[in-house]
């Protein structure tokens, strides 16, 4: 293995205190004060490697039942109790739109802890437009707030995956001078 992945391997096995994997259905102050320790030592890696932690919320309603501190208001306060800036939340719009709703509010409350949007509709898992979320909305939003990084469609194609691409640029094309950022993207 080469160097970047041997520190990968050691820092990992720092943080997680020989417990990789063990299914938990019920938050505990236990857990909590586990989660904010871990983010915090994880936020000091970050700093010292030049490297931003995202915490993603998830849902429980279909893809991740019994998931504790799973919605994104429960992701968002570990974030901010961690209170390091090297530790943001993935704000995933798809689970947060099945868990909890209320996207354009979630966004300007979660704004300033935001390391980077996933998207995908609902129902389905799809490209944006296939489904209930008015991502032209959501994007307004997120522009209104002055947010700039990085938005990924992590969904499905309902169709033809170049079309599905296109109408994901096409739901965060801002309709005005604000830019967000397409790094990575073909």
């Amino acid at each position: 293995l080469g160097d970047v992945y041997k520190r990968q391997v050691v820092h990992s096995a720092e943080l997680i205190d020989g417990h990789a994997a063990r299914p938990v259905y019920r938050s505990t102050g236990r857990m909590w004060s586990t989660g904010v320790r871990t983010l915090e030592r994880l936020g000091v890696l970050g700093e010292k490697y030049g490297v931003t932690f995202c915490l993603e919320n998830l849902n429980t309603v279909l893809d991740h039942p019994g998931i504790p501190l799973a919605r994104a208001k429960d992701t968002l306060a570990l974030v901010e109790a961690a209170g390091h800036p090297n530790v943001k939340l993935m704000l995933d719009l798809y689970h947060a739109q099945l868990g909890e709703g209320n996207l354009i509010e979630l966004v300007r409350t979660a704004l300033p802890h935001i390391g980077e949007v996933q998207v995908a509709d609902v129902p389905g898992r799809c490209e944006p437009g296939t489904g209930e979320i008015n991502y032209a909305a959501v994007a307004k939003a997120l522009a209104d707030a002055g947010y700039e990084g990085t938005v990924g469609m992590e969904a499905w194609a309902s169709g033809d995956d170049a079309e599905a691409l296109a109408a994901f640029r096409a739901a965060f094309t801002p309709q005005d001078t604000t830019t967000f950022s397409t790094e990575g993207t073909p």
